[in-house]
Order: C-alpha cells, then sequence, then structure tokens
C-alpha cells in the first residue's frame, strides 16, 4: 500500500469519518426528506452542536426502537444481553465498538445498551 494511502486511511480513521457518513446516509434513508441537503446540513450542526454540549446528536432511533432492538436480542427475556450481541447491534447499527470496554462475563441492560447507542 502507498503511503499517500495509508496517510488517508488513517485519517478518515483518525477523525471517525466513515461512522459519520454511514450515519448520515442512514439519515437519510430513514428520514427522506424532501431537501436532503438542507437537512445533512441541519443534521452536521446538531452534531457541532452537541459536541459542544449546546444540543442533542441527531438520532436514528428513539428510545422506543432502541428497546425493541434489545427486546429482540434478548430472546428470552433475561433482561440483559451478552457483550458480543451489544457489538453486532452496534455494527450493525453503523456505531463504533472501539470504546467499549466489556469483560466476556458483563451482562448488558437495556440502560447500558441505550447509553452505549
Amino acid at each position: 500500500m502507498a503511503a499517500g494511502e495509508q496517510h488517508s486511511r488513517d485519517y478518515l480513521q483518525r477523525h471517525r469519518l466513515p461512522e459519520l457518513l454511514h450515519r448520515l446516509g442512514a439519515l437519510l434513508l430513514y428520514h427522506r426528506p424532501e431537501k436532503p441537503r438542507e437537512f445533512l446540513i441541519q443534521a452536521l450542526e446538531r452534531v457541532k452542536a452537541g459536541k459542544r454540549a449546546e444540543g442533542e446528536y441527531p438520532y436514528l432511533m428513539d428510545e422506543a426502537n432502541l428497546a425493541a432492538m434489545f427486546q429482540l436480542l434478548d430472546v428470552v427475556g433475561q433482561g440483559h444481553i451478552t457483550p458480543t450481541q451489544g457489538r453486532e447491534a452496534l455494527k450493525t447499527l453503523g456505531l463504533s465498538t472501539e470504546d467499549l470496554q466489556f469483560g466476556a462475563d458483563t451482562k448488558i441492560t437495556l440502560d447500558v445498551f441505550k447509553e452505549e447507542v
């Protein structure tokens, strides 16, 4: 791999741009706004405000959606899921799992799952 290509990959990963672009694409497909460019600008402004703690991040799913997803993962109703299930759910949503610090025996509750998403 050429040095320039590796620098480009490192740049994208360092700034988590693939995740951001995936999330923006998912927001577009979920909401299907009439004016997609304006919608994306507003979403990016909300991300910027959220980073400054002046507002909320644009969410694809609300709490009811997250609870439903958790119930699908917790098929026997134990009230928790495994770290593997949690990681796979986050990957499915296009979210990073790099910062997760769950041990193999950790039981992820609905509250922890919502916080991670």
